[in-house]
């Protein structure tokens, strides 16, 4: 192998064990919590949300147009 392929292999080498590292040091938590804990948010946000409660006509950009007539 030529050396600037060889310091290239060795760079993407240390790139990937940086990677694994920073991945093995990441806090986890059972899937059970983190479901618990994503249905308890979006319970306590689900009036927030605008695909649940729709968004009021004032505010709504895409309200279609009013129509206007001259008598």
């Amino acid at each position: 192998m030529s050396t600037n392929h060889t310091s290239s292999h060795l760079v993407l080498m240390q790139k990937v064990v940086q990677q694994l590292r920073m991945e093995a040091g990441a806090r986890r938590i059972k899937v059970s919590q983190a479901a618990t804990e994503l249905q308890n948010f979006c319970l306590q946000n689900a009036h927030k949300d605008p695909l649940l409660m729709g968004v009021p006509s004032s505010d709504n950009p895409f309200r279609p147009p009013k129509s206007c007539s001259v008598l």
